[in-house]
């Protein structure tokens, strides 16, 4: 990986409990019905063993990519960031456009990022266009409908 991967600890929490579900109680499971429907004969059109078989395969292959990304992960917890005055990973800040539509945005890991509840990743175009924005900065970003300019309005860190 060229960049660090840049997550809260509530998002390496979550990584870490969805890779914990799914190699303690769901993959055991499904391998103890792939087991049993291997015993109840022919293979070939036994549901059961098909379907278990390709769910097994995209356990693994997700098992792999959380592991992937848990080791690669760089925790930073946004309540001990030193500048405060400036945007940086784990602030809240409210922007205002050009027709004074304020939205608020807290830059997260990528891995956690969820734009409709206004968490942004770290790495989208939006959140590298503040990076290091302070109060009242104006920040112009190339978004897919055009560009924008911005006005950072608030800047608010956890405590």
């Amino acid at each position: 990986m060229d960049r660090p991967n840049y997550i809260t600890p509530a998002g390496y929490a979550a990584l870490k409990s969805e890779y914990d579900a799914l190699f303690a109680t769901e993959r055991p499971a499904l391998v103890e019905t792939i087991a049993w429907a291997a015993g109840n004969g022919d293979r070939s059109e036994n549901g059961d063993y098909i379907y278990g078989r390709k769910r097994l395969r995209e356990i693994d292959r997700r098992l792999g990519w959380l592991a992937k990304r848990m080791k690669a992960a760089k925790v930073v917890d946004p309540s001990k960031q030193e500048d405060r005055s400036k945007i940086w990973f784990g602030a809240t800040v409210t922007i205002a456009d050009e027709d004074d539509n304020h939205r608020t945005l807290t830059l997260t890991g990528d891995d956690e990022a969820d734009a409709g509840a206004g968490r942004i990743g770290w790495n989208s175009p939006l959140a590298r266009a503040l990076r290091g924005a302070a109060l009242g900065d104006l920040r112009r970003v190339m978004l897919p409908a055009g560009e924008k300019e911005y006005e950072v309005m608030t800047i608010a860190y956890p405590d």
